[in-house]
């Protein structure tokens, strides 16, 4: 079972950034790609960014230009740089692992854990 721990979420005001970070084991990491998620309160959970083994990336519209997705394979770790936050942002955000950036939209390999909760309010 591929087990993800995410960290990094908080309250940030509007405009700001923060960094998620995702800790990923029980899995071959390097193969996998991987996807950060989010779910708002009343939603259902949409992928927001993925990156592939060899470091392809895609993004939801509403993220490109601000966030930024990066993995560092000899940590087992995948991170999401969020820049120029806005509320609608706010979520609690999730990561997985898949085996491409072109399904993980829809089929996953891990668990879904706790995720990390990010408020973007003034």
């Amino acid at each position: 079972q591929v087990q993800l721990v995410e960290s990094g979420g908080g309250l940030v005001q509007p405009g700001g950034s923060l960094r998620l970070s995702c800790a990923a084991s029980g899995s071959i990491f390097s193969i996998n790609a991987m996807g950060w998620y989010r779910q708002a309160p009343g939603k259902q959970r949409e992928l927001v960014a993925a990156i592939s083994s060899g470091g392809s990336t895609k993004y939801a519209d509403s993220v490109k230009g601000r966030f930024t997705i990066s993995r560092d394979n000899a940590k087992n770790t995948v991170y999401l740089q969020m820049n120029s936050l806005k509320p609608e942002d706010t979520a609690v955000y999730y990561c997985n692992t898949g085996s491409s950036i072109g399904s993980i939209d829809r089929f996953v390999f891990g668990s879904w854990g706790q995720g990390t909760q990010v408020t973007v309010s003034s």
